[in-house]
């Protein structure tokens, strides 16, 4: 190959970057270039180093750069880090819950009931909570919840209660209560915008059908507004899992959540490689679970509408969502005994994955979003 046709290719290189360049898909890419950049070294990279630093071993003051599975074979097969996290699980579930169901019905009420010219304000005051510091709303949740606060005060002053409640302070229930009101407004924007998006001529057409308000709203109103709560639930999810603040200082022993573990292996045991371990395991749990409960929503709503709805189709779902729970929590606590602790999990997780990937293959997405 002569200079010449090099140098021909390296123009026809030169020209053809050039050309792509000034396309549109060449012009969106320099816009994103920064933001990826930006992405892949404060996201990708610190989360690639976590990962790298789970298959190394701490001895004493220095890291053992080898590569092991040690780490995982410890989290897997230790009862405490298995119980932390199913802990850490169960509170983020129902603080998911609580705070959904609280959210839906203010979200509702803006979106429909309150004046176009108003909804501004309402959504301006939901914001309140965030001009002070998480860390101040959780010591006042603290105060609230004490012994001695306002809340047994209170009770204890109406005649309700004869003696302090104890169970609202320095366990999970007072996780929950903290957690939900923190995230509340992230679980009432995204219901709101999706509420709004609803094309009102459509409640209007079933109302001219015959049906109630009830039915109305579950038939037209619910599955419309599906994906703002599966936004919410994502949004409400996921941190809460890994929140610290809160079960530090109001959940007690009782309360204590994975990322208190995290913590104390990095900075308490100055165990980083397993500090790291546990992380990276929280975040494919954390990862898997929702799958999995996104793909069930899927199949139970897609049960209920093939069975043509009502109470046959409400039980076909609720009789296949109970059968598959309980077989889960049959094989997650017998599983120990049977094949070892570690292998337990993750064949629990893999079949669990495996059959999100053949409900999203095999189950189309209904008329409720998912």
């Amino acid at each position: 190959m002569g200079p010449g046709h090099c140098g021909r290719g390296t123009v026809w290189v030169n020209a053809s970057f050039h050309k792509m360049m000034r396309s549109e898909a060449g012009k969106g890419l320099t816009l994103v270039s920064p933001t990826l950049i930006y992405a892949l070294l404060l996201l990708a990279a610190p989360l690639a180093m976590i990962v790298l630093l789970s298959f190394w071993t701490q001895n004493f003051l220095t890291i053992e750069r080898v590569a092991t599975l040690s780490n995982y074979r410890e989290a897997l097969g230790d009862p405490l880090y298995r119980a932390l996290m199913l802990r850490s699980l169960r509170i983020s579930g129902t603080v998911t819950l609580v705070t959904v169901l609280l959210a839906f019905p203010v979200a509702y009420f803006i979106s429909f009931h309150v004046r176009p010219d108003r909804k501004s304000l309402w959504l301006f005051l939901i914001t309140i909570p965030f001009w002070t510091s998480y860390l101040i709303r959780v010591f006042l949740w603290r105060v609230i919840l004490a012994y001695d606060g306002p809340v047994n005060g209170t009770l204890l002053g109406l005649g309700i209660i004869d003696e302090p409640l104890s169970w609202i302070l320095y366990n999970a229930n007072a996780v929950v209560i903290t957690l939900a009101h923190a995230f509340a407004p992230f679980a009432i924007l995204p219901i709101f915008v999706s509420l709004e998006k609803i094309d009102r001529s459509l409640l209007e057409a079933a109302r001219d059908l015959g049906e109630s308000r009830a039915m109305s709203f579950l038939r037209v109103t619910l599955p419309l507004a599906m994906p703002g709560v599966l936004a919410a639930v994502l949004i409400v999810f996921i941190p809460t899992v890994g929140d610290y603040v809160t079960p530090r200082l109001v959940g007690g022993s009782g309360g204590t959540m994975i990322a208190n573990m995290i913590y104390a292996q990095i900075f308490d045991l100055n165990d980083r490689p397993m500090g790291a371990t546990l992380a990276v395991m929280a975040m494919l749990i954390v990862a898997m679970v929702l799958l999995w409960g996104i793909t069930r929503a899927r199949l139970w709503l897609w049960l209920l509408d093939r069975a043509g709805g009502g109470p046959a189709g409400a039980a076909l779902a609720l009789a296949a969502a109970v059968v598959e729970i309980l077989v889960i929590r049959l094989v997650f606590f017998q599983g120990p005994a049977w094949i070892g602790a570690g292998p337990s999990v993750i064949a629990l997780l893999l079949a669990a994955t495996l059959g999100s990937a053949l409900i999203l293959w095999r189950v189309p997405k209904g008329r409720w979003g998912i």
